[in-house]
């Protein structure tokens, strides 16, 4: 597993369905360099039943992201033609009609293996045959990418364990609070707390003003 955080996020090109159901053929994460911090988070896999819950909740509060200027990028292993299917079917059959925002599709698993998500990995028998060990999909993966392409903030939960859309939000709200002001955000920090200096007296005045 990869600890990206204060990296370069790894670069790609790959197809995604964009828009509810049009193709881009060579969707990269570089468009947003300079203009806006994304959030790429990972699903394990289309029709399935966690994962419908938290691409349609990113959808629900994408006005939150848009409004704070950050692009939302969903990828899966399947394809983009069973993103496509998916995007087509009504939610209440089991669809995620109605998302908007961009799914990326890694049936290679090159882009999740070099974000540190896959949950199996290739391995050799003893007669040199190569064989997938493990899960041939992605673990719930979430990063935080700034304007330079860096990675400042990564989660990652087993395949049960949906995230937390909410807390998606305020880590970009830390992230753009601390580029902004210089000040860092303490435990349980959200939009509209007192923050503090990166100092001993600093964090003495915050605790003393709690």
């Amino acid at each position: 597993m990869s600890v990206l955080v204060g990296k370069k996020a790894p670069k790609f090109n790959a197809v995604a369905v964009v828009n509810g159901g049009e193709m881009d053929e060579n969707f990269s994460l570089e468009q947003f360099i300079g203009k806006k911090e994304v959030i790429f988070y990972f699903y394990p896999a289309d029709f399935t039943f966690v994962c419908p819950t938290e691409i349609i909740a990113f959808q629900e509060k994408i006005a939150e992201f848009e409004k704070r200027n950050v692009a939302v990028v969903g990828c899966s292993t399947d394809s983009q033609f069973s993103h496509w299917k998916w995007l087509q079917t009504e939610q209440n059959d089991g669809g995620i009609k109605g998302v908007k925002y961009p799914l990326v599709a890694d049936p290679s698993m090159s882009i999740a293996e070099n974000y540190g998500v896959l949950a199996g990995e290739y391995d050799y028998n003893d007669d040199g045959e190569a064989f997938f060990n493990g899960a041939a999909v992605a673990y719930r993966g979430l990063f935080l990418i700034d304007k330079e392409g860096v990675v400042r903030h990564q989660v990652i939960n087993d395949l049960p364990l949906g995230r937390s859309i909410d807390e998606a939000i305020r880590m970009v709200d830390a992230l753009q609070f601390f580029e902004q002001n210089g000040e860092v955000c303490p435990a349980d920090w959200k939009k509209g707390d007192t923050a503090l200096e990166a100092s001993f007296d600093g964090v003495a005045k915050y605790l003393s003003e709690k």
